[in-house]
């Protein structure tokens, strides 16, 4: 595995499905190795696996070369340890493909969002991403897209198909609420602080839900950002905004999404999002900003808002005056099609047609098998 910060790390949502695939596949006898960064890996892990191999490599840890580098000192050492399959992760390690393919590696390459989309990358940042998606239209041997309109974009932008595989949820027993606040009288918002996730849009909406009810903001920003300065002196100046920075504690953050009266997603770009599947999982009610993608995933099992701050207040409070049906709703339609059993089966299916399309190279009586489209739990 390729392209995330390693065995058993909590960056985002490639590192969260290593954690569920890499043990996975290593329980059905697969011999896992899976490429990392230095200092970014837990092998204290309470779930760490033992038989889940890391190696981790070098690179240059900057914004715009970290995800390049560190994807090229992945695919270079295997090169020269030739496994059976790659599973890369993120589109920008598209043009180290050629190298894998060169060594007769054959690749499935999730190319998550779209990246080149984000508001929060520069032109440069952009052009690259592009670029890398163009290297992996036309090196990847197969394609995995958490959403099935990423599938429909990726066929008309790049005339490529590929497997459907989302995102899934984690489970929980009912965990107590958080010191200071009061089960489902309170909105919440869980988000990288990124543009593109309408965090300046619900700063201010908070301003306007906190006379009725408190809020609660996770996520955070560069110090001296501009979404930096909108979240603190928010919750310098309102004792009902309660702003708690980046949370690691992964039964913290489920207690937050199960008590919550309104969770607000703002999320306008990407495929499946792993925060919506886990909020939905654990029966919190959403609100989400109404965008194709949110749409796909919650279907009728949530409320939806524009990104205008007036808009968004009035939703959230509505939900949170309301929000009992659809507690039952979001952990229905999760439980359906958002599972990690069903996502892991899968993966593992893609993975081994690809040995099997390896082995018919050289066999033509070699059996054929037929990748599951969509998983189920």
């Amino acid at each position: 595995m390729i392209g995330t910060r390693g065995y058993p790390s909590y960056y985002g949502g490639f590192e969260t499905a290593v954690r569920h695939i890499s043990p996975h596949l290593a329980s059905r006898g697969w011999d896992v190795s899976v490429y990392g960064r230095p200092g970014q890996t837990r092998p204290d892990d309470a779930g760490f696996d033992p038989r889940v191999r890391s190696v981790i490599t070098r690179g240059l840890d900057s914004t715009s070369l970290s995800t390049l580098s560190y994807g090229l000192t992945a695919c270079v050492h295997a090169f020269f340890r030739k496994p059976d399959v790659a599973l890369v992760m993120n589109v920008a390690n598209g043009f180290w493909l050629p190298l894998l393919r060169l060594r007769g590696i054959p690749t499935v390459v999730n190319v998550d969002g779209i990246e080149w989309h984000r508001a929060k990358w520069g032109r440069l940042a952009k052009a690259m991403f592009r670029w890398g998606a163009t290297f992996t239209a036309k090196f990847a041997d197969e394609l995995v897209f958490d959403a099935e309109a990423i599938a429909d974009f990726w066929l008309r932008e790049f005339g490529r198909t590929g497997t459907f595989i989302p995102y899934g949820g984690e489970t929980s027993e009912p965990l107590p609420v958080e010191d200071g606040l009061t089960s489902r009288r309170y909105a919440l918002m869980v988000a990288r602080f990124v543009p593109e996730n309408t965090i300046s849009e619900f700063v201010e909406a908070a301003s306007d839900i906190s006379r009725d009810y408190d809020v609660v903001l996770v996520g955070s920003a560069p110090e001296g950002s501009r979404l930096h300065a909108e979240v603190s002196e928010l919750d310098g100046s309102n004792p009902r905004v309660h702003w708690l920075g980046h949370v690691n504690d992964d039964r913290r953050l489920y207690s937050l999404w199960q008590h919550s009266g309104a969770y607000f997603h703002g999320h306008s770009v990407g495929g499946t999002n792993p925060a919506l599947v886990q909020a939905m999982t654990l029966g919190a009610p959403v609100v989400a900003r109404d965008t194709v993608y949110n749409r796909e995933v919650l279907a009728d099992a949530g409320l939806y808002c524009s990104p205008e701050p007036a808009a968004i207040a009035d939703v959230v409070r509505h939900m949170i005056e309301n929000s009992s049906e659809y507690r039952h709703k979001a952990a229905e339609r999760a439980a359906d099609a958002y599972t990690w059993s069903g996502v892991n089966d899968a993966y593992e299916a893609v993975l081994l047609d690809q040995l099997d399309a390896t082995a018919g190279q050289s066999s033509p009586t070699a059996p054929s098998r037929r990748v599951r489209r969509r998983p189920r739990g």
